[in-house]
């Protein structure tokens, strides 16, 4: 705080307006300035997916796009007090899969028993892109071209094997 001196004559009215307008002037430099609108931000819940091979039902349709969301604490927690997990601990990926793709071409009721059907190498697959969206939050990976050696980054999620 700073002092100051006043004598007789020295213009005390004007120190006094001085002192009343300087804490408004303060208030008015400290403010933060005026709020911008916030854009919304989203949270992507649900990826797409192209499966390898695909599920093949029973009536011999073959499903390979499908979609797949984001776990929940309650999607890793369930899955080791199921019994079938407690007797065989390699049955916690199907579990956990069947929790959470939430459509597999047209069917929309994904159970433990479709994902017991599919190939290993979807099964597979549908594991990596679990841990990538879960873990990294994203469907890209960065791959080198064995031939050229160049980097790139591919979208796991789309298109067939060999596309870009």
């Amino acid at each position: 705080m700073r002092r100051r001196t006043v004598t007789p004559g020295s213009g005390l009215e004007e120190v006094l307006d001085n002192l009343a307008t300087a804490p408004a002037a303060r208030e008015e430099a400290s403010a933060p300035a005026p709020a911008r609108p916030r854009e919304r931000e989203t949270l992507q819940t649900e990826f797409a997916f192209e499966l390898p091979r695909g599920y093949v039902d029973d009536e011999g349709h073959v499903h390979r796009s499908g979609t797949m969301r984001l776990a929940t604490a309650r999607d890793e927690l369930r899955p080791p007090i199921v019994l079938r997990v407690k007797e065989n601990p390699a049955y916690l990926s199907v579990v956990l899969l069947s929790q959470v793709i939430t459509q597999l071409g047209t069917v929309t009721d994904v159970h433990a028993g479709i994902v017991e059907r599919m190939y290993a190498t979807d099964v597979a697959f549908l594991q990596d892109f679990y841990r990538r969206i879960n873990s990294e939050g994203h469907t890209h990976a960065a791959v080198t071209c064995p031939l050229c050696h160049g980097s790139f980054e591919v979208d796991l999620s789309g298109g067939r094997l060999g596309e870009s």
